[in-house]
């Protein structure tokens, strides 16, 4: 059985890993901190780590990107998309009117993860503008405080997993701001992985790293994939660490590592003087609503 390192049991990335393991057995690890969950798999107590990297409000998850680059050296084994839903969940009994309906402004305090709550502020100040809001480790952390804490009139914003495992009510579904809001996951490992199910399509992440004081670098390297007419899904600059200004260019072709185009130009920007590291060829899962 293959042993996956995670997130907390309740968070996106749990939700997310049953999305893509559907039908197969696995055994989640939990992991409070995502250092951890990289290190598990980098010392081999899991087969594989899930590494949630780009967000479609928030971006690039910058201290996932750089524990890739800087931190360690797993290959990247396959992607896949997974809507980021988040609810506002709790005990309702603590929120009911003479009429039995939900009272939102009877919420005292609302907790989740730091970034979930900026992307459903629209939904607090439109119901609950008077509630406490408060940072913590992870949506399923939030879930887990409410549910230790009864009749202090204590919300969390999480997923509808946390709300089961904790028994707690979904008192209001969706509430982020966006509606696309998708979370790109990524699953690392130092062995592939087979999955029923068949791929959309495949994508290769490098990291180049030009020479220093090299004038239209990425200019140069764009120009070894345009002419060939290799797709790019995602260009990032991401700092050396090593000197102020000094920066890698990470970037996502769409085509596998296997064709016969990508490795000649790979070669081509290697003669450029830059250094070309391959952080993963695997196959993409988009999510589709069912």
């Amino acid at each position: 059985m293959k042993r996956v390192a995670l997130l907390p049991e309740g968070t996106v990335s749990h939700e997310a890993l049953d999305f893509l393991f559907r039908g197969e057995s696995y055994e989640g690890i939990h992991y409070k901190l995502i250092s951890d969950v990289f290190r598990s798999t980098d010392r081999g107590d899991s087969n594989y780590s899930v590494i949630p990297v780009e967000n479609t409000i928030d971006g690039s998850v910058s201290l996932h990107m750089d524990w890739l680059i800087h931190e360690v050296d797993i290959p990247m084994q396959c992607e896949w998309v997974y809507p980021s839903i988040q609810n506002l969940i709790g005990d309702q009994s603590e929120f009911l009117n003479d009429r039995d309906e939900i009272d939102f402004t009877r919420i005292q305090k609302i907790m989740s993860h730091p970034v979930a709550i900026p992307q459903c502020l629209q939904f607090i100040r439109t119901y609950a503008p008077q509630a406490e809001l408060e940072s913590v480790g992870s949506t399923a952390e939030a879930a887990e405080i409410v549910k230790k804490n009864p009749g202090k009139g204590w919300a969390a914003i999480a997923t509808r997993l946390a709300a089961q495992k904790h028994g707690l009510d979904l008192m209001a579904e969706r509430v982020t701001d966006h509606d696309n809001n998708y979370t790109r996951f990524v699953l690392i490992g130092r062995d592939p992985i087979r999955l029923d199910r068949e791929a959309d399509h495949m994508k290769t992440s490098i990291l180049v790293t030009p020479p220093e004081d090299f004038a239209g670098a990425l200019h140069q390297v764009l120009s070894a994939f345009a002419w060939r007419k290799l797709n790019l899904s995602r260009i990032e600059s991401r700092p050396t660490k090593k000197r102020l200004g000094n920066y890698h260019f990470y970037i996502d072709v769409l085509d596998s590592v296997n064709s016969a185009l990508l490795p000649a130009a790979f070669a081509e920007i290697e003669a450029l003087g830059c250094q070309v590291r391959v952080l993963g060829s695997y196959p993409c899962y988009i999510y589709k609503e069912e």
